[in-house]
């Protein structure tokens, strides 16, 4: 009778601690694309790192040039401002100035005050006088026009320039000086060569820009016309007969005083903003 059984199937191979070439080729890709994926991930952290700072000094090259900037137009600023300081406070002393002639004037020709003719004839003359404001805003219109007022990270000083270069009782002071009918009345009123020889011995003295010693008695100052009598005598009595003097005088006095009050009182934080400013050490 035959062995119906099955044989047994054949053993496997004993283990011999050799792989074989398939599972070794197969482990190996696998370790490959490991390695790949590490080499990936860390060439993309070293960019991110390189750009990151990359921008980093971008941003702080950036400020430090900012900064510069800012320091530069700063000082700058400064500069002008005491400048400035110095024109708004000659405005003022000299406006007082002519202020005292014209009310000397007016109270002369109502008979107020008794005052030789040559004396009325010198303050008559001082009543008619302005000054120009010579603006120094180089600083202050660049930083306007490009926009980068914002460099000025000092509010005081920001603030100060803002208003002393937009507020317009400097340009009406100099308007209202010009086109004043009291000078148009004057000058109409004597011939000329009085008028040259008043401008030439009794006009504005020179002064230097800065000069804070000379902004007093700049025309306020005693002198003497070098006129004739006769000369002097004719121009008082030109001027004691002209019946609209007296009203465009008292109008004269109105705007200066006026614009005086502008000056030191409303504008009281320019005026003090501007001293501490021009105190400062450059």
């Amino acid at each position: 009778m035959s062995d119906s059984s099955q044989p047994d199937p054949t053993p496997p191979p004993e283990y011999t601690g050799v792989e074989s070439a398939d599972s070794s080729s197969h482990r190996g890709a696998g370790t490959f694309r490991h390695l790949h994926w590490i080499t990936v991930l860390v060439d993309f952290v070293i960019v991110v790192l390189g750009v990151f700072i990359g921008m980093q000094a971008s941003n702080w090259n950036q400020q430090r040039a900012t900064d510069r900037q800012s320091a530069i137009f700063t000082a700058r600023l400064k500069g002008d401002l005491r400048i400035e300081n110095w024109t708004y406070q000659f405005l003022i002393a000299y406006n007082r100035e002519v202020l005292a002639n014209a009310n000397r004037t007016v109270e002369a020709l109502d008979g107020k005050v008794p005052l030789t003719d040559e004396a009325l004839l010198i303050s008559a003359y001082r009543a008619t006088q302005y000054r120009q404001w010579n603006r120094h805003g180089t600083t202050y219109d660049e930083l306007i026009s490009t926009g980068t007022i914002g460099l000025i990270h000092d509010p005081i000083l920001r603030d100060t320039a803002l208003r002393l270069y937009n507020v317009p009782t400097l340009d009406t002071l100099v308007r209202e000086g010009m086109q004043s009918r009291y000078r148009e009345a004057f000058r109409m009123s004597l011939p000329n060569d009085v008028q040259r020889t008043l401008a030439r011995r009794c006009g504005d003295r020179y002064i230097v820009a800065g000069d804070y010693a000379g902004i007093h008695g700049n025309l306020d100052y005693p002198c003497t016309t070098g006129l004739s009598a006769q000369e002097i005598a004719d121009s008082a009595k030109a001027l004691r007969s002209n019946p609209n003097l007296v009203p465009y005088l008292r109008l004269r006095i109105a705007d200066l005083e006026t614009r005086l009050v502008d000056l030191t009182s409303n504008n009281r934080d320019i005026v003090t903003n501007l001293r501490a400013i021009a105190a400062e050490k450059p």
